[in-house]
C-alpha cells in the first residue's frame, strides 16, 4: 500500500509513518516546515518529503491520503483530494485499522504524564521481554526511537484527547479500542476545541466505552473530574491508583525517588530510580498497574523502573556553565508547570530556581488559565516570562509575584536578563512545550561569556 501523509512531520504522524514504513508500505508525506530532527528520522527511513501542501501532490496517485490534524479546509490539497473524490483516512483510523487490531493494545490517557506514563509502560513490558509495539509522543531514551511495531500482543499508544481530523472532530483515543485503558487525570486544556471541562469528560466516557467488560480501568483515585467520568457508566474492571490509607488500590509509600508498591494494603515491590517528584510516583503506580493487566508481576515492573531512563524534555539537563546548570522541560499547562518546579524543588533543596517559560500552548495563548501561573510557579525564586505573540498582558497575571517575576517578548533579551539575575549554583528550569527559540544554548553560551 502507498499511503501519503498530510502533517507527517508532527510527533504523532511521524510515529505512524515509521510504523507504516516498518510494516512495507510505501509511505511518502508532506507538511509545512520540512526540518530535523523529524525529517532526518524519516528520510532515514526511506520516506519521501514534500514541502508545502500543493494540489500538484494528486499525481503522486497513493492508496489513501492520510490526513493529520493539523490540517483543516482551505489548504489546497486537501482542496484538491476532496474534488478528486480521492481515497482518505485520519492518522489514528489508520492505525487503528492496520497496526492496533488483533492486538492488547493499552492506552495512556490524560492531561499530563501520557508521554512519559507511555514510556515508563512500553519499557516495563520490554524489561519482561514481552516485545511490546509503542506510539509514544517523544522519544524514550531507552529505546531512541518514537514508534516500532514490536512482535509481541501487547502495543502500547499515547491516547490524546485532541481531535482526530477536520473531518472527525472525535478525540485521537476512541480509535483505539484499548483492552487496557490508563486515565492518568483529567483537567481543563485545549480551549481551542473544548468549550469547558465537561466537555472533555464526555470524550474520556467515550473512550470508557470502547473498554470490553474482560479489559481494565486503571484510573487515578484523586481526580474527582474521573469519578464523573465514571458515575456516567463503566463495564470494565475499575482498578484505582495513588489510594490513601486503606482504600483498595495501588499506592506508594515513601519519596517519590524511592518507595514501596502496596496494593490494598500488601508490599508488592519497592522502586528505586533517578526521576523525581511526586507526579512520577503516579505516573509509574499506573505504569504498573496496566503492566499487571498483561500479566507482568510488580516486583518485575519495579525493577525495570530503576533502569528507566526518562523522556527527553522531561526536566533534561541541558548543560551547565559557570556553575549554573540549564533545563528543558516540555511543561505548559500551570498544573504541569507547578509540578516540575515542584520535582527540581525536592532535587536541589534551597537552591535557587529560575524559572524560564513561554505560554505558548493554543489554551494558554488565548490567556484561559493565565491567573493560574503565579501558584504553578510559586516554587521558583525568579520567573521569567517570553511574552512575544500573547493577546494578553503577562506582566498583569503575573502582578502578584512582585519583583520575583520578569517579561519580555524578545528571547534575546529574556536571556540577557536571566544571565544577569543568575549566579553559581543557580537551576534555570526553561518550559515550553516548542523550540522556543533555541534559548538552551543561548543561555549556555550568554553564561559561559559572562564576567562574574
Amino acid at each position: 500500500m502507498h499511503i501519503h501523509i498530510l502533517g507527517i512531520c508532527g510527533t504523532f504522524m511521524g510515529g505512524v509513518a515509521a510504523l507504516a514504513r516498518e510494516a512495507g508500505h510505501r509511505v511518502t508525506g508532506c507538511d509545512a516546515g520540512v526540518y530535523p530532527p523529524m525529517s532526518d528520522q524519516l528520510r532515514a527511513l526511506d520516506i519521501e518529503l514534500i514541502e508545502g501542501y500543493s494540489a500538484d501532490q494528486l499525481k503522486l496517485k497513493p492508496d489513501v491520503f492520510v490526513v493529520g490534524n493539523v490540517v483543516s479546509r482551505g489548504n489546497a490539497l486537501v482542496e484538491a483530494m476532496l474534488d478528486a473524490g480521492a481515497a482518505y483516512t485520519s492518522g489514528p483510523q489508520w492505525l487503528a485499522e492496520h497496526v492496533l487490531q488483533g492486538r492488547h493494545v493499552l492506552a495512556v490517557a490524560g492531561t499530563h504524564g501520557k508521554t512519559t506514563t507511555t514510556s515508563m509502560l512500553a519499557w516495563i513490558l520490554e524489561h519482561a521481554g514481552l516485545d511490546p509495539g509503542f506510539l509514544v509522543g517523544g522519544v524514550p531514551q531507552n529505546f531512541g526511537v518514537s514508534a516500532r511495531l514490536g512482535t509481541g500482543a501487547p502495543f502500547v499508544i499515547e491516547a490524546d484527547e485532541y481531535d482526530t481530523a477536520f473531518f472527525d472532530k472525535r478525540s485521537k483515543f476512541v480509535h483505539y479500542r484499548p483492552r487496557t485503558a490508563v486515565l492518568n487525570n483529567l483537567e481543563y486544556d485545549h480551549a481551542d476545541i473544548f468549550a469547558d471541562l465537561a466537555a472533555i469528560e464526555t470524550q474520556f466516557h467515550h473512550l470508557v466505552r470502547t473498554v470490553p467488560a474482560s479489559g481494565r480501568l486503571v484510573v487515578n483515585a484523586r481526580e474527582e473530574s474521573l469519578d464523573r467520568v465514571l458515575q456516567r457508566g463503566c463495564w470494565s474492571e475499575n482498578v484505582r491508583f495513588g489510594t490513601r490509607g486503606d482504600a483498595p488500590g495501588w499506592r506508594a509509600r515513601g519519596e517519590p525517588h524511592a518507595f514501596d508498591v502496596l496494593k490494598s494494603g500488601v508490599h508488592l515491590a519497592r522502586v528505586e530510580w533517578e526521576l523525581l517528584g511526586e507526579h512520577n510516583q503516579m505516573n509509574a503506580l499506573a505504569a504498573i498497574a496496566a503492566a499487571d493487566h498483561v500479566g507482568v508481576p510488580p516486583a518485575v515492573a519495579a525493577k525495570a523502573l530503576g533502569e528507566f531512563r526518562n523522556v527527553k524534555r522531561r526536566l533534561e539537563l541541558r548543560g551547565e556553565a559557570r556553575g549554573v546548570k540549564v533545563y528543558d522541560d516540555f511543561a505548559h499547562h500551570p498544573t504541569a508547570i507547578r509540578t516540575t518546579v515542584d520535582g527540581l524543588r525536592r532535587k536541589v533543596g534551597l537552591e535557587r530556581i529560575l524559572a524560564v517559560f513561554e505560554p505558548r500552548s493554543n489554551t494558554m495563548k488565548l490567556g484561559t488559565m493565565k491567573a493560574q501561573l503565579p501558584w504553578a510557579l510559586e516554587e521558583a525564586d525568579l520567573a521569567f516570562c517570553h511574552s512575544g505573540g500573547l493577546t494578553w498582558n503577562a506582566e498583569d497575571a503575573l502582578a502578584p509575584m512582585g519583583d520575583k517575576a520578569m517579561v519580555s517578548d524578545n528571547i534575546d533579551e529574556l536571556v540577557q536578563r536571566v544571565v544577569r539575575a543568575s549566579k553559581p549554583g543557580d537551576h534555570i528550569l526553561c518550559m515550553s512545550n516548542g523550540g522556543f527559540g533555541g534559548i538552551h544554548p543561548k543561555l549556555l553560551e550568554a553564561l559561559a561569556g559572562s564576567r562574574r
